[in-house]
């Protein structure tokens, strides 16, 4: 995973390509054009006998190879924003390094490092290929040489699919269900809930000790922000569970209110028998129906993926909030 800080301050983790894809990509990208180059270097040099010469025949073939070495990458990356047929085969893209889509200006810049310095161009690809090869493993994104020239990484989009969670761990368990009336959970980081989430969609994949070992120190973790602490002998999974969807029902609910204030609905008034009132009263009164509300909802947090890798560092001890320790 890799942290990207985008120009409007937003926060993306996002999985970098390994490079087993990468390189399984670039063979599928150089199967499609050797075959090119070679019926090219057939036709050109064929019909050079009859009706070109071998200047005029050399000029259209290097003509061609330009066209496919280099013209290649830069048309499909440009026009897809990223991708060539080796790369739409394995679900990886390019983007810049701020997270945005790759401009033309990288798209060519890749491809005239790939062409000159990386891998058609003898003897400097003696050199080149393994320069590439070596940042391609040592870079923390997976660059190329390519890529650090363009400001560019390459990115895995076809993850696969996240476990849902089990149902018991959707709703809060019935005997925690006053505890969770009362619970405060403003100081709980989206990177622990996240690291609770994770840990219940995996929960039966894990090995038995390691999974309650994981589950009391996320518990801990989980109990030190928030509040009241959990009733004595709550197992690790139901009070993370019970956390958990007390946050997304709150986070539900924050969101139908931003959304209610921006499209104005106010909500419907009963209708009531007219009275005699003053008119200075009656003004006054629909004065302040028709005023706006003072305390704007707060805005909904933005939603983040279960998957994150997040180390907890120094938990708390499991028995300081009284969970059961698993048999």
């Amino acid at each position: 995973m890799a942290e990207v800080v985008t120009g409007e301050a937003v926060v993306l983790d996002l999985a970098v390509a390994r490079f087993p894809s990468r390189l399984l990509a670039l063979i599928i990208d150089i199967a499609v054009q050797v075959p090119v180059l070679l019926f090219l270097e057939i036709v050109v040099f064929s019909r050079a006998a009859s009706h070109l010469n071998q200047a005029s025949a050399a000029a259209v073939y290097l003509a061609g190879l330009i066209f496919v070495v280099i013209g290649y990458p830069l048309t499909f990356e440009t026009l897809s924003r990223g991708k060539t047929l080796g790369k739409m085969a394995l679900g990886i893209r390019v983007v810049s390094d701020d997270g945005s889509p790759e401009r033309f200006r990288q798209a060519l810049v890749r491809a005239l490092s790939a062409a000159f310095v990386e891998i058609w161009l003898p003897p400097f690809n003696l050199i080149g290929m393994p320069a590439g090869l070596i940042t391609s493993m040592v870079s923390a994104r997976g660059k190329r040489l390519g890529d650090m020239f363009a400001g560019t990484f390459v990115i895995q989009e076809r993850v696969p699919r996240r476990p849902d969670l089990a149902p018991v761990f959707t709703v809060v368990s019935p005997p925690l269900a006053g505890w969770a009336q009362h619970l405060e959970i403003a100081r709980l980081s989206d990177q622990t809930a996240a690291a609770a989430s994770s840990y219940l969609r995996r929960y039966y994949d894990l090995r038995p000790a390691a999974r309650d070992q994981l589950g009391l120190q996320l518990a801990a973790a989980v109990a030190a922000q928030v509040s009241p602490p959990p009733p004595p002998g709550t197992d690790a999974p139901s009070f993370l569970a019970a956390v958990l969807a007390v946050r997304r029902e709150r986070e539900q609910a924050r969101l139908q209110a931003r959304m209610g204030s921006r499209q104005g609905a106010a909500p419907p008034q009963k209708a009531h028998a007219p009275q005699a009132t003053h008119a200075p009263q009656a003004a006054a009164a629909a004065s302040a129906a028709d005023a706006p509300s003072e305390s704007p909802a707060r805005p909904a947090t933005l939603p983040l993926g279960p998957d994150d890798l997040v180390t907890l560092s120094k938990p708390d001890q499991p028995d300081d909030y009284g969970f059961a320790q698993p048999l």
